[in-house]
């Protein structure tokens, strides 16, 4: 759309750029940039029209676009990313456009999603205006079980990612929750696709769910003992399009380091979670055990000792983590 690419361009210079130049980079009219440039304005964005000089950007009200998320992501990576004011699901769009064949990387961020999914069927709180909804298509080369380590993987990235754009420090629940504190800010879902005759990986679409400027009101009653956002726990209100855009980036820095080394991240893994040296809850369907959480073991399960003095090494999938007492840790 005219609009994000005006957008972009006014996002990437500093001071004034003349509409004749816009109009030449992008080929069209100067009464098509005109025309994208109101339509900016009445959207929200705060833009200086100067005679002789042109347009200069002076604020923007942070909203999850394509051309906002995009001015903050190399040209190349750009093409890649689909932006939505309201989706379904990003994870069940990148499902469907796997299916049709769509490449390695590809990625949808939302402003809201209105049927989010978390693990095991459960439906993900996904406002509008206040969170990050973001999926990406991986089309790794490996068996099945290879890539288990991705979902931890992706934790470490967001961590890292929120730390871009904000003042907070991150840590995970084992194995993937994001906290700020001991508030669930974030939740991801890895869905593998096998193809049909040979049970071969055929894509693996990981969605994340940040919340960013939320406030505890805003969560549903049965939510605010547990969950929080970067705003609730700091007290500072995010770019979430520049939140996005750094989570794309170190997801895609993240995905090249475990092409290389499936626990390329494991280190990083270890000093952020937060699980290990709780007591804890083991939860198998209604079977429910206390024990303490000695460690994250070489493939990122999780050691726990129990009363009786026997270990065991549980793994995600198998169980449910609680804290003591039923708390989220």
């Amino acid at each position: 759309m005219l609009r994000d690419e005006v957008l972009m361009l006014l996002m990437e210079r500093e001071g004034y750029i003349s509409g004749a130049e816009i109009s030449k980079k992008l080929g069209v009219t100067r009464m098509a940039v005109s025309n994208a440039v109101k339509a900016l304005k009445e959207d929200g964005y705060v833009i200086d029209a100067v005679t002789n000089r042109g347009y200069c950007l002076l604020s923007t009200p942070g909203r999850l676009t394509q051309g906002e998320v995009c001015a903050h992501l190399p040209e190349e990576r750009r093409a890649l990313v689909r932006c939505f004011d309201t989706i379904d699901s990003t994870n069940s769009y990148l499902k469907r456009e796997a299916v049709q064949g769509a490449p390695h990387l590809f990625c949808a961020v939302a402003n809201e999603q209105t049927a989010g999914r978390g693990r095991s069927g459960r439906s993900f709180t996904s406002a509008a205006d206040c969170g990050v909804y973001l999926s990406l298509l991986l089309r790794p080369k490996c068996q099945p079980m290879e890539a288990a380590t991705l979902t931890a993987h992706t934790a470490v990235a967001i961590c890292r990612a929120i730390e871009q754009v904000s003042r907070a420090e991150a840590k995970i629940k084992w194995t993937n929750d994001v906290l700020l504190g001991e508030r669930k800010i974030c939740g991801i879902l890895t869905e593998l696709t096998l193809e049909g005759e040979s049970a071969a990986l055929d894509s693996v679409v990981i969605g994340i769910g940040v919340n960013a400027n939320n406030r505890i009101a805003d969560f549903p009653e049965e939510l605010r003992e547990k969950a929080g956002s970067i705003f609730s726990e700091t007290g500072e209100k995010v770019d979430r399009a520049r939140l996005a855009a750094a989570m794309i980036r170190e997801l895609d820095a993240m995905y090249a380091a475990w092409e290389q080394d499936r626990f390329a991240y494991l280190e990083e893994y270890r000093s952020r979670c937060v699980t290990v040296g709780r007591e804890v809850r083991v939860i198998r369907g209604d079977a429910v055990r206390e024990a303490f959480a000695v460690e994250i073991t070489d493939d990122f399960g999780l050691r726990v000792r129990y009363p009786d003095g026997n270990t065991e090494t549980v793994n995600a999938g198998e169980v449910t983590i609680r804290g003591k007492d039923n708390r989220y840790l």
